[in-house]
């Protein structure tokens, strides 16, 4: 059983460029091979029948609200449809550009700092044991210089995580269950998920594929993917994502000027992801902080997982200005900082001391390298399903690209693609209702397996 645990784990896990074939692992531009071939598969094998008895029960009743979630969440069942791919062609060289998990090597100047940091936990004056739930005060005060220098956002604003997943969840403990949310359709599948088990919704409707008592904002290529806010319902919490997970768009600075006057006429908080906010080419803002008032109704997630490679290391922060105040006058971030002190001991050590290293000077220039790698992989894709005719939407400032397939399934094309293929990509839907009909495609891969990956793009749909 351990085997075959570790086996599931190992290709649910793996990096978002695995290929199975002999054993290699090396740079950059080199392809990452594992074979299934010397592996021994363990059954498990079940109990006779006349040795079975009836499972003993807790009088315990599950929770409701989890009960209502829809099969699995999105990128464990990706996953899962993979490793099923591999069981039925264990010899086929599959190609991940599903989950949007990084691949390159962190910069040596990252890792160095890490490494000191933990080889320093070895002595006496380099051991450090519980630190500050809100994050160590060098790594808040480099943020603060960092990213909102003039934005008027001081150290103790920002709360330092171990990721902007986990601090969605937190910030939907500090809500509670007794307000109402609007998220983009399409959008990251975690602010629905942790909305449903927090109790903030009704049953899930399947006539149109949406959760009872969540206002879903369209976001289209009609509408450049920023909803009509005319057409929005009054909520408490609106989730926005800028750049956009899946669709790969960022909002204009008038965009995000009409969000922050909706949020403030409407006495709503907005909770603003810019995960992949150094992503952005243009002019377009990076922090909702940079509109005017937005401290007023304004939080903000971000990590080091795109910028870093720190999908694994996990490091991320959140901002909840002063000025944040709730019905009462009561300071968000008072009740946020609550929550973080109760529910979390605080980010590793080591990882704050690589998030640290991040914001050097050298650190920000070797992010940048491997962003920019990333989006040169972004401009393949886009410009290979642009020969192929599909229409393609973001790529300039994310790296996802959103493929529109105009009246077919996207699990259907999912299945095609990985079918005919081997590529893994991500079902459209699986981000929401309105996002049917399309497939993304991430570039967080090695270059040689993205070029491999366009090249089959281009035999099966040429």
């Amino acid at each position: 059983m351990s085997l075959m645990n570790n086996l599931s784990t190992s290709m649910i896990s793996s990096s978002s460029s695995a290929f199975l074939a002999p054993v290699s692992f090396n740079s950059r531009t080199q392809s990452v091979t594992v074979s299934l071939k010397s592996i021994n598969i363990v059954k498990c094998v079940a109990t006779p029948q006349e040795q079975q008895t009836a499972a003993y029960k807790t009088n315990v009743s599950r929770n409701a609200n989890i009960a209502k979630l829809q099969a699995g969440y999105l990128f464990p069942e990706v996953a899962r449809r993979r490793v099923a791919h591999l069981v039925k062609y264990p010899n086929a060289q599959v190609i991940s550009l599903g989950i949007g998990d990084t691949t390159e090597p962190i910069p040596d100047v990252i890792t160095s700092a890490m490494a000191k940091r933990s080889h320093g936990l070895s002595t006496l004056e380099g051991y450090s044991g519980y630190g500050a739930e809100q994050g160590e005060k060098a790594l808040r005060a480099a943020l603060a210089s960092t990213f909102y220098g003039n934005l008027g956002i001081e150290e103790d604003d920002i709360f330092v995580s171990d990721g902007a997943k986990c601090d969605i969840s937190r910030l939907q403990v500090v809500f509670g269950s007794n307000v109402t949310m609007a998220v983009q359709d399409p959008s990251y599948p975690a602010y629905v998920d942790s909305s449903v088990i927090m109790g903030q919704t009704g049953q899930f409707q399947k006539d149109v594929e949406k959760y009872a008592n969540i206002e879903y904002m369209r976001c289209t290529p009609e509408n450049g993917f920023f909803p009509d806010l005319s057409t929005v319902a009054r909520t408490d919490i609106i989730f926005f994502c800028s750049p956009n997970n899946p669709t790969g768009a960022a909002a204009t600075r008038d965009q995000l000027t009409r969000l922050v006057q909706f949020a403030k006429d409407n006495g709503s908080i907005i909770v603003y992801d810019s995960a992949y906010a150094l992503y952005i080419s243009d002019d377009k803002p990076r922090s909702i902080f940079e509109i005017p008032g937005a401290k007023e109704v304004a939080i903000e997630t971000a990590s080091f997982s795109k910028y870093a490679g720190f999908t694994g290391v996990r490091l991320g922060w959140t901002v909840v200005p002063k000025q944040l105040l709730f019905s009462d006058g009561f300071p968000v971030a008072k009740d946020f900082n609550r929550i973080v002190c109760t529910c979390f001991n605080g980010a590793s050590n080591i990882s704050q001391a690589g998030g640290l290293a991040c914001l050097s000077p050298e650190g920000l220039e070797a992010m940048q390298e491997v962003i920019g790698f990333y989006k040169e992989n972004t401009k393949i894709i886009v410009e290979t399903f642009n020969s192929l005719g599909f229409k393609v939407y973001g790529g300039q400032n994310a790296p996802y690209v959103w493929v529109h397939f105009p009246g077919r399934s996207s699990w259907d094309v999912f299945s095609e693609i990985l079918e005919k293929t081997h590529i893994v990509t991500t079902p459209g839907s699986g981000f929401g209702p309105g996002g049917e009909g399309f497939i993304r495609v991430s570039a967080f891969g090695h270059r040689e397996n993205v070029l491999e990956a366009c090249r089959r793009f281009k035999q099966l749909y040429n």
